[in-house]
């Protein structure tokens, strides 16, 4: 992963790489590496975020077509 610098504006390369890192996961990764999970609470949390996503994905589809 590389984050480019222009003119000095770190700030908003930063963001940039920020941004970067969030929509490949690392920091939902390292919040769950975080502390120890049973196999039972992993397979809760995964069930629900799978319910959310299909949820969005309804409500987006919904808006789409009317």
């Amino acid at each position: 992963m590389q984050v480019i610098v222009i003119q000095n504006q770190v700030e908003r390369a930063l963001k940039a790489l920020k941004r970067q890192l969030i929509k490949e996961g690392l920091f939902k990764e390292l919040k769950s590496r975080r502390f120890y999970l049973k196999p039972s609470v992993k397979k809760k949390i995964k069930i629900k975020e799978a319910q959310k996503k299909r949820k969005a994905a309804k409500r987006r589809a919904k808006s789409v077509w009317n």
